[in-house]
């Protein structure tokens, strides 16, 4: 199974995609989507949807896994971020992937372990598990990529759960 994973942003967009075989992830290509704080928000959606259909179009995902929208205090941070998430969702959709959207806590949970690992543990996790000489940057890669392994855990544990009718 090929997994996209997206941690969404407006002025970064996470990115990884990996291949999982039910028993090791294997990853394909990671990275960032970026787009210029100067730059009128339609022109970075935009931005953003076209470089997702690209790597869409590429890999040919079975799955497009994302986070989903959590924020604290800074609403007007939430609404750009909203609108990127949009966007990749819309890019999914329209080129007919699945989509899968998962909390933080179920993210930390399938990767570290612990649903209130830190920021750190997480990364480290990703990088060993994924045979990684080096943490991915930004941070937003190593989410992402921690984004698709969590569908990679979630839906072997869902397709065993059908087959043996539990």
């Amino acid at each position: 199974m090929i997994i996209l994973g997206i941690d969404p942003g407006i002025a970064i967009v996470g990115y990884g995609i990996v291949h999982y075989d039910g028993h090791k992830f294997t990853p394909i290509e990671y990275g960032a989507i970026t787009t210029p704080a100067g730059q009128k928000l339609t022109d970075r959606l935009r931005d953003i949807y076209e470089s997702v259909c690209t790597l869409i179009e590429k890999h040919k995902p079975d799955a497009f896994s994302i986070e989903e929208l959590f924020f604290n205090t800074n609403v007007k941070t939430a609404i750009s971020v909203a609108h990127g998430r949009g966007v990749c969702i819309l890019a999914a959709t329209v080129l007919n992937i699945p989509v899968f959207e998962y909390t933080p806590l179920q993210i930390k949970q399938a990767v570290a372990g612990y649903g209130r690992a830190q920021k750190g543990q997480v990364q480290r996790m990703v990088t060993q598990m994924l045979g990684l000489s080096a943490v991915p940057k930004p941070d937003d890669v190593a989410d992402a990529l921690a984004i698709a392994m969590c569908h990679g855990y979630s839906a072997q544990y869902h397709n065993r759960i059908n087959q043996e009718g539990i």
